[in-house]
């Protein structure tokens, strides 16, 4: 089965022959149509997150798809063969850069179908990001006020619209070029991160989602009200994490220190600091499929490419410059 791997951290990714994927009883085997790129898939490769998901080398990256069902296990009941489906795979079972890949139906929905694959594939792990991060950490109510860092970025473009669904007064940053664009998506604020300082423009805010880290986090927490909360998605992480992941005790005493600093400024200011690092998860995505079936939710798909030029896409998450996601094509 051919797919895009790499054999050690840091170094590239190049198509390979690997072997078919192995389905279990409540697995899915599905053909995919289409995958999503991620700065995740990145933060892999370079080795940033080896203490947190020590995966093996050679590796088939990739965390969204979408696609069919070709078979499933025997005690699988949610799905059948021909069915469209998307979805992210849960940790441990990743590799939506490939021709088929088996995914436990758990983390698996039907996908909407008033969108292509190509559109499908762009959101199960940014909409998963979004809803974990609204929903379910922060509870945002109607009235409240949120902050989503790098609006015009495929998590940023995906959570505008769902804190505003939500009923939230939603300020966002972006360059000055992508204003309108954010706007579009229901941003009521748009910080010019070139020319503006969101510190000096806004107060009082509920929530902040961050996905930049270091010195914007430590910011972000300056323009929260007391009570209100920082959520991070590029860490660093906490100590609810570590021992949500079942880190071992070393561990778990280097994330408690990594994050020591930014908990510390978040308690002298009477906020709070949470990292997230969302987790795969098939019931959400319904809830999702719905938001964009009756049109409250749309994917933005800033660029494709082909199976074949799945190292270029993964090139252009450093170049940037990208609204919303890059897909790529299935092979």
């Amino acid at each position: 089965m051919r797919a895009f791997v790499f054999d050690k951290y840091k170094e590239v990714v190049h198509e390979a022959d690997v072997p078919e994927p192995v389905v279990g009883d409540r697995d899915v085997l599905v053909r995919v149509d289409a995958a999503g790129v991620n700065q995740l898939d990145e933060k892999i490769r370079e080795g940033e997150f080896k203490a947190i998901l020590p995966y093996k080398t050679p590796l088939v990256l990739g965390h969204d798809l979408a696609g069919t069902v070709i078979r499933t296990g025997s005690k699988v009941q949610g799905f059948t063969p021909g069915d469209r489906v998307f979805g992210r795979p849960r940790d441990g079972r990743i590799g939506t850069f490939a021709e088929r890949i088996a995914i436990d139906e758990t983390d698996l929905a039907l996908a909407p179908t008033s969108i292509s694959p190509v559109e499908a594939a762009s959101l199960p792990l940014v909409a998963l990001t979004a809803w974990q991060a609204l929903v379910v950490r922060g509870k945002v109510q109607q009235g409240q006020k949120v902050l989503i860092h790098a609006g015009a970025g495929g998590v940023g473009s995906i959570t505008i619209q769902l804190a505003k669904h939500l009923g939230a007064y939603v300020a966002t940053t972006a360059s000055g070029k992508n204003a309108d664009f954010v706007r579009d998506l229901g941003a009521d604020v748009v910080i010019d991160y070139r020319s503006q300082d969101f510190e000096k423009e806004l107060s009082g805010y509920d929530l902040v989602l961050d996905s930049l880290g270091g010195a914007n986090l430590e910011k972000s927490l300056r323009i929260l009200r007391p009570g209100g909360t920082a959520i991070g998605i590029s860490g660093p992480p906490d100590p609810a994490f570590a021992k949500k992941a079942g880190m071992n005790p070393v561990l778990r005493l280097a994330v408690t220190a990594l994050s020591g600093k930014i908990r510390r400024q978040a308690k002298k200011l009477g906020v709070t600091y949470e990292f997230l690092f969302m987790s795969a998860n098939g019931h959400q995505l319904r809830k999702i499929a719905a938001l964009v079936e009756d049109g409250t939710l749309r994917p933005v798909v800033g660029k494709t490419f082909t199976f074949d030029e799945t190292p270029d896409a993964l090139d252009s998450l450093a170049k940037g410059g990208i609204n919303g996601k890059t897909v790529i094509t299935g092979a």
